[in-house]
């Protein structure tokens, strides 16, 4: 299939919100990057919400990619090799990035400057800098009718038993969370590094702690609310890579809570999984790249054991809707009706990614990092490995 040759129109920048989407007219949606994670997961969802968004157009600059996409996708979807030229002639209002993370800041505020809503693969960007950069090109809010906005796909925080469990949290009914763990450990081999942007700081940005404990480590803070102090350890132990392959990390909150965080792509027994332990109740999630119900556990205290009447609300929900990128993109199609913010952006994201600046700064330094401390000044706000991209040597 050719590449779709783009009329001369420059892109529009749109200043109010979309309509609310009905069958008749759902979000015209466009897809960057045509990988398994596009294929695997964003098609996926965009055919369950079809009656919501509808797929116009691909972009991808290998041809033979994207006419096996466009193969698999159906003709209707116009390819492109550019998206400059994509937005200029689809002026989408929806544009899903699924690139290599290097890619991610520039395609993001492109689509933002073109009026078109942004939902990213993690991570958004590869540094606070860069996420200031994107947050600049976004819409404001006025009277409701702001946008357009950018979120990264963290669908972790979405399903039933993620909401469920942040209610519990955030209501009390669980007592104070005292201690909590979150774990990431992963395996991979030599054969995943061979794709030349992995483990490389310029184009992922970091190891396992960016690219693959984020998940897990973005649910924690969804769950427990603000971080303030971070002391992390890494190490680069197996792995012929710039980056870690492991790091681990103390963490406090800002109720007192305390964490431990650990992050592997180092573990043959690969498992996820946090645990919060309340006053009142343990907390569990267990599972690997996606959770429902059955993978949430509730333990109650002993002296909250025969309290019935108070421990059966803590049982997760009849309904069971799994962690998804349509769960996550159900959502955002909701703020993008509304004109209003979608979940997984502006602050809440923001401080994500500052987390991991931190973990990574303090492993580097050797010292502990409190919250708000990485600014413009700093080097760590302007890449993760803080202007110190051979900071450890392989161990031997």
């Amino acid at each position: 299939m050719p590449v779709a040759e783009p009329p001369a129109q420059p892109p529009t920048t749109r200043t109010t919100p979309i309509s609310p989407s009905t069958p008749a007219s759902p979000v015209r949606a466009a897809v960057v990057g045509t990988g398994g994670i596009v294929t695997g997961s964003h098609l996926p969802a965009l055919r369950e919400l079809h009656g919501r968004v509808r797929l116009v157009a691909a972009v991808d600059t290998d041809p033979a990619r994207l006419t096996a996409f466009r193969d698999l996708a159906g003709d209707d979807v116009h390819g492109y090799g550019d998206l400059d030229e994509m937005l200029a002639a689809e002026r989408p209002d929806l544009v899903l990035l699924g690139t290599p993370p290097a890619l991610h800041a520039v395609q993001a505020t492109a689509a933002l400057r073109a009026g078109a809503w942004v939902l990213c693969e993690k991570p958004l960007c590869l540094s606070l800098a860069e996420y200031d950069a994107i947050a600049a090109a976004e819409g404001t809010e006025e009277g409701g009718t702001g946008g357009p906005y950018a979120s990264v796909v963290f669908q972790h925080r979405y399903g039933s038993g993620a909401v469920h469990a942040r209610e519990l949290l955030r209501s009390g009914e669980l007592g104070r969370p005292l201690v909590a763990h979150c774990q990431t450990t992963w395996y991979r081999d030599r054969a995943y590094y061979s794709v030349p942007w992995r483990g490389r700081w310029a184009t992922e940005g970091g190891g396992p702690t960016m690219g693959h404990g984020i998940h897990q480590m973005d649910l924690l803070l969804h769950l427990l609310g603000d971080w303030t102090e971070v002391r992390a350890m890494a190490g680069r132990l197996v792995h012929d890579v710039e980056s870690e392959d492991v790091s681990t990390a103390l963490v406090q909150f800002a109720d007192g809570t305390m964490a431990t965080v650990v992050n592997s792509v180092l573990s043959p027994d690969e498992v996820s999984r946090i645990r919060i332990d309340c006053a009142d109740a343990t907390v569990e999630l267990t599972h690997l790249y996606g959770h429902s119900n059955d993978d949430w556990a509730y333990t109650p205290a002993v002296h909250a054991r025969d309290d019935e009447r108070r421990t059966a609300h803590w049982r997760t929900p009849a309904a069971d809707v799994p962690s998804s990128h349509a769960a996550q993109l159900d959502g955002f199609l909701d703020a993008m009706e509304k004109g209003v913010r979608p979940p997984g952006s502006g602050t809440e994201a923001r401080r994500t990614l500052e987390f991991l600046a931190a973990l990574y700064k303090s492993a580097f330094t050797g010292r502990p990092v409190g919250a708000g401390e990485i600014g413009p000044d700093d080097p760590y706000y302007h890449a993760m490995h803080g202007n110190h991209p051979d900071w450890a040597p392989k161990e031997q």
